[in-house]
């Protein structure tokens, strides 16, 4: 397979068990959606897949090489890249100076080019951008980087609705372009409107995946996906856990 893919991860969280057996493909050039309620392991789940966590037990391939074992930075050299919640810039640099640190000045035009919003603002302290501007500069800094898959936690933490729309847009035709791309989500009819493919965490479990198309034409089996409860187990499309009763994870 040409992308990411995972199979079994499981993931601890503070020494306690978050994320359990999780199987996940990001096909190159398609959007998958990572969908789920707060405090689910979502982030943790990206957390494992990029060695920011360790694995518990599970492989990671990225292109059919096993990189499970490798560091988070030779992850990143493979070609995975992931965008963290929170927007990490180096506020005391300006937005030239933090593309600077991903790529040679040769080659952050390309930066500019997919945020032309970004280019009048590039002598600007980073921490003066807005919240908008700041997710804008992550996701370019983070393309500098050349990836083949780029994982996004949270795009939508703190933003309007058109500027997440904004962001989409972009994250859209990145994947046009030939890159796999893993989105976490919480507004699922938005998300899902810009996915490929879907999957629903619940419990540290994936309950539910599919079409993004149909799971958006489901929503009171996405609803119930959310609530970790049982989904429709005659739709081949469709995963759910058997065990309602697991503890609830942090």
């Amino acid at each position: 397979m040409t992308g990411l893919r995972v199979e079994g991860a499981c993931v601890d969280r503070a020494g306690s068990p978050v994320v359990h057996d999780v199987d996940l493909d990001v096909a190159a050039g398609k959007v998958t959606v990572l969908l789920g309620a707060n405090g689910v392991g979502k982030s943790t789940l990206l957390d494992g897949i990029a060695a920011v966590a360790p694995l518990r037990s599970g492989q990671v391939f990225l292109d059919g090489a096993d990189i499970g074992r490798r560091s988070r930075r030779r992850r990143v050299r493979t070609g995975l890249a992931y965008v963290q919640q929170g927007r990490e810039v180096f506020g005391e640099l300006t937005v030239e100076e933090n593309l600077l640190v991903a790529a040679p000045r040769r080659r952050i035009g390309r930066a500019f080019e997919l945020f032309p919003e970004l280019q009048p603002r590039a002598a600007v302290a980073a921490s003066l951008l807005s919240g908008g501007e700041q997710q804008m500069l992550v996701l370019a800094r983070a393309m500098l980087g050349r990836p083949k898959i780029l994982m996004i936690d949270e795009l939508s933490l703190g933003l309007a609705p058109v500027i997440v729309d904004r962001v989409l847009a972009t994250v859209a035709q990145l994947a046009a372009e030939g890159l796999g791309i893993l989105l976490v989500e919480q507004f699922a009819d938005r998300a899902l409107a810009f996915g490929h493919q879907a999957a629903v965490m619940a419990r540290g479990r994936i309950v539910l995946r599919g079409p993004a198309a149909e799971l958006r034409s489901r929503p009171d089996e996405l609803q119930a996906a959310y609530l970790g409860g049982e989904t429709n187990p005659a739709n081949p499309d469709s995963t759910a856990t058997e065990d309602s009763t697991r503890e609830e994870q942090p």
